[in-house]
């Protein structure tokens, strides 16, 4: 995405699991006060060629170091949808623990952090047609391409290093992070229920509101939540 160095802050983007940074990709367009960015994975999209990742907070690590020295020059918040939402928690931890500040973080569409509760055996469960329901399911893909033999060849692999991922994750013990937080889940989410997303107010010392919004688990593909992110970040 463009850089914006006059923008008064900075807004990155961490995508659902098996999305990639096109999810965002009207986003910059849109909120023109932000300098956006948006996360891309390793094994898709520019990085197709790199092996998955595996583990979602040595992932969350990697993407805190590359972040950090861009984060002192003006504040910058981060949006996370889903699986993106514990990364982007993740990320502002590893951060917070090197002394550099999050202006914001909104979790989308996510459980807090402490209610995932990793577990080897389900995380190994997850083969191709288990992770082509859920998909279905939850709405973000096409139910035709998940029957295009090359689609699947194409994205899978990382699609299901990432729900394998997820599934593997535990927050474990830390103390709660000092930026405001922001829970936005959609009305219908099948995955998230409102207490669920309440939960977040666990994952901060700092202020909290949650947020419901029109819609399923992929509420933000036909009405991305600009005015929320705005009203929080630039008062």
């Amino acid at each position: 995405m463009e850089s914006r160095p006059f923008a008064e802050q900075r807004l990155v983007c961490f995508p659902h699991a098996g999305g990639s940074p096109y999810f965002f990709r009207g986003w910059g367009k849109a909120l023109s006060e932000f300098e956006p960015h948006a996360v891309c994975y390793p094994g898709r999209a520019e990085r197709i060629a790199e092996s998955p990742a595996t583990d979602l907070k040595k992932m969350a690590r990697q993407i805190a170091t590359a972040l950090g020295p861009s984060m002192e020059s003006r504040p910058t918040a981060f949006f996370g949808h889903s699986m993106g939402a514990i990364v982007a928690y993740e990320t502002a931890c590893a951060l917070e623990d090197d002394g550099i500040a999050t202006a914001h973080l909104f979790a989308s569409g996510a459980r807090a952090p402490h209610l995932m509760r990793g577990d080897a055996a389900a995380a190994a469960g997850w083969d191709d047609e288990s992770i082509a329901r859920s998909l279905i399911e939850l709405g973000g893909t096409d139910a035709e391409l998940l029957r295009n033999p090359a689609f699947l060849e194409l994205v899978m692999p990382y699609i299901g290093a990432d729900f394998r991922m997820l599934s593997a994750y535990s927050a474990g013990e830390r103390a709660p992070l000092g930026c405001a937080v922001t829970a936005l889940v959609g009305t219908s989410d099948p995955r998230v229920a409102p207490e669920q997303a309440d939960a977040w107010r666990e994952s901060t010392r700092g202020s909290f509101r949650r947020v419901s919004l029109p819609g399923d688990h992929f509420y933000l593909a036909a009405d991305p939540p600009y005015a929320v992110i705005r009203e929080a970040s630039l008062g």
